[in-house]
């Protein structure tokens, strides 16, 4: 018998990458308009076209395009070629199924961020805290809610799961447009509070009592968004709808 021919393995069909990536046109196109929307800058109804982000950005129309087309996909806008695009009303539906996956992770974060957080994480999480209070006392909304979201994805670092927060983040942008409409004075310091109630829970390793503020915390939307529709209501889609 003669020897075994050995088969050389073929290299694989991918190109070298050069790092770091850097951020496409689209991208940042899509990220300027994303946070506009997010932020209540281009309120539902906002008309909105291609050529005049494209003159105004001095960017071509094409990633413009793709912009488009990825936040038309996460439900942020209505593309209709007869009529024109416009920032999609807020959608209730959207907003409670966010608040859904958002509450699931954070449960379970918040309980396990009490079996291993150390002394420095608790530091980092009290900093924060400390913070949002110098925040509302300079009454700075834009970054309140900043530090709210710092507060956050704190704990899932802290928790060893900081991937968790991309996942959020991918999903809570709906609840965001909801949240930029209650962020009063009055609104920032009960969320304070709720933060500060989450992280003595934290604090004393008490997984029940921080899943319990969590919970209370996430859910207090579900209170909010009655409130805000009856005074903004043609910026809402009904569930029935």
């Amino acid at each position: 018998m003669g020897t075994p021919v050995q088969k050389t393995a073929a290299p694989l069909p991918l190109p070298q990458l050069r790092q770091p990536v850097q951020p496409t046109i689209a991208d940042q196109v899509f990220k300027v308009l994303h946070d506009r929307i997010l932020s209540l800058e281009l309120p539902p109804e906002t008309k909105i076209s291609e050529a005049e982000v494209s003159a105004k950005m001095g960017v071509s129309r094409q990633p413009v395009r793709e912009a488009f087309r990825r936040l038309a996909n996460l439900g942020f806008l209505q593309i209709r070629p007869q009529s024109g695009t416009t920032v999609s009303l807020i959608s209730e539906e959207a907003v409670l199924r966010a608040r859904f996956i958002r509450l699931a992770l954070e449960l379970q974060t918040c309980r396990t961020v009490c079996g291993v957080i150390s002394d420095d994480g608790l530091r980092a999480l009290s900093s924060l805290i400390d913070q949002q209070k110098q925040a509302i006392a300079d009454t700075n909304r834009t970054l309140f809610h900043a530090l709210d979201d710092a507060f956050h994805r704190e704990i899932c670092v802290q928790a060893g799961v900081g991937y968790v927060w991309d996942v959020i983040s991918e999903n809570k942008g709906h609840m965001d447009r909801v949240r930029m409409l209650t962020l009063d004075t009055s609104s920032q310091n009960h969320a304070l509070n709720e933060h500060i109630a989450i992280l003595n829970a934290v604090t004393a390793r008490n997984a029940d009592a921080a899943a319990a503020a969590i919970d209370k915390h996430l859910s207090r939307i579900l209170v909010q968004i009655e409130l805000i529709k009856a005074e903004n209501h043609n910026w809402f889609t009904d569930l029935s709808q």
